[in-house]
C-alpha cells in the first residue's frame, strides 16, 4: 500500500522546495540538499500513535500514587512515591529545581501525550475543531522539553551510585514509569509532525522569510545565550552539585568529583555516562554552536551540509545533560535518614540546569537557513 498524497514541502532548514513522491511503508522523504527528514510513512501510523499515547498516559497515572523506590540503611527505611522527589526539593528550599524537575518529567510529557492523543483522535475521525491548531502548536513547542526518558536514566544512575550504601527496593510505580517512558518514546518515534501539519493546514506552514533583520537577531541572540551558558558553566563545575551528610559529616561533591568517585569505585560505565553527559556534551555544544554562529556571521559557504549535520547532532543530544540534575533530584528525595545519612542539593545543580536550558534555547534560536543562504 502506498501513500497517495503527492505534494510539495519547503525544507525549514535550507528553504529548498521538494516535490514529495508517494511513500511506501517505512519510507521517508529526505531533503536532497541538506539531508533533513521531511516526511515519514508507516502502515496504520495514526492508529499506532493514538494507541501508544493512551498507553503512556495510563502508565504515567499509575507511576504517581504507588511506591517508587525504597532505601534502607542502618535499620532505617525510607520510601518515596514519584511526587515525593519534587516535595523533597521544595523542603530543601529549591523551588525552581523542583518546578523544573516536575515540569520536565511529568507535566510536559503528560501535556504532549494528551495533545498527541487529541490530534490523532481528531485525525482518525477527520474532524478539525477550532482548538486543534492550538493543540498542534503546544505539542510542537513542548516536545523538546519533555524529558521522561532522561529522568529514567538518571534514576538508574542514582541507584547505582548508592547501591553500595544500602539496600534498594523498586516499587510498582517504578515499573509503571519504565512502561510509560517506553510507550512515550514509541509514540514520539511514530509521530510525524509534518504529516499532522498537512492534515490540519493543507500544507506545512512555511518558515518566516529570512530577511537581514531576522538573520541579525538570530546571530546576536545566539551569541548572548552562548556567553550566558559559558558563564553559568563555571559555577556549575566549581561549586558542589550535592552534599552527602553521613553521621554529621558533610561531604560536598562536584560533577567531575562525582564521576571520579564512581570511576575509583569501579562503576566505569556510569562514570563515563556522567562525564559525557555533564562535562563533554555541554562544552561541545557551546563550542559547536559558537563555531556555527561564527561561520554564518562571516558568510562562510563551504561544507554547508557538514555544518548542518553538526547542528542536528548538537540539538539532539543537548537535553541529555539533564541526567546529573535528575540524579540529584532522586537522591535528595530518597536518601533522607536524618543524621545517619542524608543527601542535599548543592548550588551547582541550579547553575548546571541553567547551562542545559540556555544551550537548548541557543540551538533553537540559531537559524540553520543562514548556513545555506549564500548557497546556490
Amino acid at each position: 500500500m502506498q501513500e497517495n498524497a503527492l505534494s510539495t514541502i519547503q525544507c525549514d532548514q535550507c528553504l529548498t522546495v521538494v516535490h514529495l513522491p508517494s511513500l511506501d511503508h517505512r519510507q521517508r522523504a529526505v531533503c536532497p540538499k541538506c539531508g533533513h527528514t521531511l516526511l515519514t510513512y508507516r502502515y496504520h501510523q495514526n492508529d499506532k500513535v493514538l494507541a501508544f499515547a493512551i498507553s503512556a498516559l495510563i502508565f504515567l497515572g499509575l507511576s504517581l500514587p504507588f511506591n517508587f523506590l525504597s532505601f534502607r540503611a542502618s535499620g532505617i527505611q525510607h520510601q518515596i512515591a514519584l511526587p515525593d522527589s519534587f516535595n523533597a526539593l521544595l523542603n530543601q528550599d529549591y523551588l525552581s529545581l523542583a518546578i523544573i524537575t516536575g515540569l520536565a518529567t511529568v507535566v510536559f510529557p503528560g501535556l504532549v501525550l494528551t495533545g498527541i492523543m487529541i490530534l490523532s483522535h481528531c485525525r482518525k475521525h477527520n474532524k478539525k475543531p477550532v482548538f486543534v491548531k492550538h493543540v498542534f502548536f503546544w505539542v510542537k513547542a513542548l516536545m523538546p522539553w519533555s524529558m521522561a526518558e532522561i529522568f529514567l536514566v538518571g534514576t538508574l544512575v542514582s541507584l547505582i551510585k548508592i547501591s553500595s550504601m544500602a539496600d534498594i527496593a523498586i516499587g510498582l510505580s517504578f515499573y509503571a514509569f519504565i512502561a510509560f517512558s517506553v510507550c512515550m518514546t514509541a509514540c514520539i518515534i511514530q509521530f510525524d509532525i509534518n504529516r499532522y501539519a498537512f492534515w490540519i493546514f493543507g500544507e506545512v506552514p512555511p518558515p518566516k522569510p529570512l530577511t537581514p533583520a531576522v538573520a541579525s537577531v538570530s546571530i546576536q541572540r545566539t551569541w548572548a545565550l552562548l556567553v550566558t551558558a559559558a558563564l553559568l558553566y563555571i559555577p556549575a563545575n566549581m561549586l558542589p552539585i550535592m552534599h552527602t551528610e553521613m553521621f554529621g559529616r558533610d561531604e560536598p561533591s562536584t560533577i567531575v568529583g562525582g564521576a571520579i568517585t564512581l570511576w575509583q569505585s569501579g562503576d566505569y560505565p556510569v562514570a563515563i555516562i556522567i562525564l559525557i553527559a555533564s562535562v563533554i556534551i555541554p562544552v561541545a555544544k557551546i563550542i559547536i554552536l559558537a563555531w556555527l554562529n561564527l561561520t554564518v556571521q562571516r558568510g562562510l559557504e563551504k561544507r554547508a551540509r557538514i555544518r548542518t549535520r553538526f547542528y542536528r547532532v548538537t540539538e539532539g543530544i543537548g537535553r541529555w545533560s539533564m541526567i546529573d540534575v535528575f540524579v540529584v533530584a532522586v537522591l535528595v528525595a530518597l536518601v533522607q535518614l536524618g543524621n545517619t545519612l542524608s543527601i542535599y542539593p548543592g548550588p551547582a545543580a541550579l547553575a548546571f540546569c541553567g547551562v542545559v536550558f540556555v544551550t537548548m534555547v541557543a540551538a533553537m534560536t540559531f537559524d540553520t537557513r543562514l548556513i545555506w543562504q549564500n548557497r546556490k
